[in-house]
């Protein structure tokens, strides 16, 4: 017999908190797959009575919900909760109030969904993918990972260079306000829901095909009004520098309140960031990772070539390849049972838009131990991630009369693989996930495995001449060092040689910029088994209007043997260090109890500091906005720049305080400190 409803209670608070969804609010019902929520129900007449009175029972997700996709589930009341289907179960003593537990189907899709309880009345809520339940193909076993990989929402990205990690702290705010339903909108705008809703809705119960949708919408290379516009040029005009960049919530906030309209501009940890947001508001654990000396291969042969002149210049014209300081990507976490047992865990997949994968700019998922092993043939796009982490780079020396020789040059691709450490501010190296120690029995199987031949047929030469850069110490931006050449000679024989000792600005993905500062030797001799120490001056009057806002000049002394014509080279890296800001929090860190955050930096450079200003933000700690205060002054050399920010914190927790001052000459500087707020 039916039951007479006449109202009902849908718990939010309670349901949201037990499903880990209360920091998205409490007004509305959020949960997750395979785990059971309870509705409250108010009967205006008669009592429930177990194995006499029943529910019919419907939930529907999409357009044209169908049984057969999984969009549709009919289901009446059982003895009990089954958490491996779509059921429901009374849980309260007869009366005239019942409480009803309903539990989705770990396999569900996720989405907005309409439960329908004896054809009459509705009630909405939203389903998400379940890293708590074991039956969910995402779960994850550690309560520690899990506040980490799905409940924070702040965290560390890795950039710099492989030699100078620098972090940058970001904040995900998967949780405030507006951006869950962004992230569906996200899934609603992609090609493959407009084609065909229905079979795109049934897809969103695999998590592969999820992540494999979010890789190609967070870029918007399709012109599938995605997300992020990417630039890498030294101009942003018509949008901002990616630097200017704190967290994800503004991304996502524009690109939704203007028409899906792309946001400009992005660049590869911006991309990587806003997919772990989307992830993780989503239910997917997530992570950021960053692999210093990326190799873009897009050729597939595993080898990046380089051709460098007699003046140590490199020419890029004659190949789309690319060595990226660093290039970050996401790791998500699922079970994979479309491939072979053995492939479960982390799965990389790249936002960024770098090659086409079936037709679109996406790439992933890979699980990382297919990338480990050499198995290039699973699913998605394994040669290309395999490529970053392991092609080999390769420079040859090409002489006025067009004659090539190979440059005696040794750095390795795929370096100091990065991500934020569990639970704490540092740096965790994972590339032991992705590769074997160098030089092992089990690379040399994955090298064959995969068809590396370069890297099997690879023999260290050893001409017996040896070249290293060293640098002075107190490197910071603003400042002239010193940078020395150090050229041995190991043999028992006098030594004639060139030394080309060259300086340039550098963006992060291996785009070379203007000169630093340059020497070329065309005499430098070298007794047996003697060194020579060559400096090179850096004046800031020189490098300053030349450095790009990743701060980096590349270091590069190629030596030339006139007796053999053999050729070495060393090349590195310097990050030029910005000033620290000191942040100092002003009261008593409280829930809804106003706070100050004083802000201090001071100019390092011989040169006063125009238009500048201190902007803040913070997961729980501004609204999900940032708040900027503008200097009235200029900032003139050795003086600080000061100022104090009032905030309002909304959430009791450990929280990042993110802050960033920008000036003409500076540009963004970063800074952030981990404030305890209590309740």
């Amino acid at each position: 017999m039916a039951l007479d409803i006449g109202s009902w209670d849908l718990a939010c608070k309670f349901n949201n908190t037990d499903h880990h969804t209360e920091l998205n609010g409490t007004d509305r019902l959020i949960v997750r797959r395979g785990q059971a929520f309870t509705i409250n129900l108010l009967l205006n007449s008669g009592t429930y009575q177990p194995g006499y009175s029943q529910i019919n029972i419907t939930a529907e997700t999409g357009p044209d919900p169908q049984q057969q996709y999984g969009t549709r589930a009919v289901f009446n009341l059982s003895s009990e909760v089954d958490s491996s289907c779509w059921s429901a179960a009374v849980s309260s003593p007869p009366g005239e109030s019942v409480c009803l537990s309903i539990c989705a189907a770990p396999d569900a899709p996720i989405g907005h969904y309409t439960l329908t309880l004896d054809e009459r009345i509705q009630i909405q809520f939203i389903l998400l993918f379940n890293p708590w339940c074991p039956h969910d193909v995402v779960y994850m076993d550690s309560e520690e990972k899990l506040a980490e990989y799905v409940l924070a929402q702040d965290g560390i990205i890795f950039r710099g260079d492989a030699g100078y990690p620098v972090p940058l702290a970001w904040n995900f705010g998967q949780f405030e306000e507006g951006i869950l339903d962004a992230c569906f909108r996200i899934l609603d705008m992609n090609p493959k829901y407009r084609r065909n809703p229905a079979k795109d809705c049934s897809g969103r119960r695999n998590v592969i095909y999820v992540t494999r949708v979010l890789s190609a919408m967070i870029n918007s290379n399709d012109q599938d009004s995605g997300v992020l516009e990417g630039c890498w040029r030294e101009s942003f005009d018509g949008g901002v520098s990616p630097m200017s960049w704190r967290g994800s919530v503004q991304i996502l906030r524009t690109w939704d309140s203007s028409s899906c309209l792309p946001v400009r501009y992005g660049q590869c940890w911006v991309f990587a960031a806003v997919a772990c947001t989307v992830a993780r508001a989503l239910g997917i654990p997530c992570r950021v990772v960053t692999n210093y000396y990326s190799a873009h291969d897009t050729n597939s042969n595993l080898l990046i070539e380089r051709y460098v002149n007699e003046k140590g210049e490199v020419d890029h014209s004659s190949t789309r390849d690319m060595i990226w300081n660093y290039h970050c990507w996401v790791e998500s976490w699922m079970s994979r049972s479309d491939l072979p047992p053995g492939f479960d865990g982390w799965q990389a997949s790249d936002p960024t838009p770098q090659e086409k994968s079936e037709g679109v700019f996406c790439c992933g998922p890979v699980p990382v131990r297919a990338i480990k092993e050499g198995e290039l043939t699973l699913k998605y796009d394994a040669p290309f991630v395999f490529a970053e982490v392991n092609a080999d780079l390769v420079y040859f020396l090409k002489s006025k009369d067009g004659n090539t020789r190979k440059i005696n040059y040794d750095q390795k691709v795929g370096q100091k693989i990065s991500t934020k450490s569990v639970g704490r501010d540092e740096r965790e190296d994972i590339t032991h996930l992705y590769k074997y120690p160098e030089g092992s029995e089990d690379e040399r199987r994955v090298f064959e495995k995969a068809n590396h031949q370069n890297k099997l047929l690879q023999e260290k030469q050893n001409t017996g001449l040896n070249i290293t850069i060293k640098l002075s110490s107190g490197i910071r931006k603003g400042c002239d060092f010193d940078v020395f050449a150090i050229v041995c000679n190991g043999t028992a024989e006098e030594k004639k040689c060139r030394l080309v000792f060259a300086s340039r600005a550098v963006s992060y993905n291996g785009v070379i910029g203007r000169e630093c500062g340059f020497k070329d030797l065309l005499n430098v001799e070298l007794p047996p088994g003697g060194e020579r120490k060559v400096p090179l001056r850096l004046n800031y009057s020189k490098y300053c209007n030349n450095l790009t806002e990743d701060n980096l000049i590349r270091l590069g002394a190629l030596l030339i043997d006139y007796s053999t014509r053999d050729a070495m080279m060393a090349m590195r890296d310097i990050v030029l260090d910005d000033p620290e800001i000191k942040i100092r929090i002003l009261g008593e860190p409280k829930e809804n109890r106003k706070l100050a955050a004083e802000l201090t930096i001071q100019n390092p450079l011989p040169e006063a500091l125009q238009s500048c200003c201190f902007t803040i933000e913070g997961a729980n700690l501004t609204g999900g906005d940032s708040i900027t205060h503008t200097l009235d002054s200029s900032i003139e050399p050795g003086q600080e720049a000061k100022a104090k920010i009032y905030f309002t914190p909304t959430q009791s927790g450990l929280r990042k305080l993110l802050v960033d001052f920008n000036s003409d000459k500076l540009g963004h500087v970063r800074g952030y400190r981990n404030v305890i707020i209590g309740k």
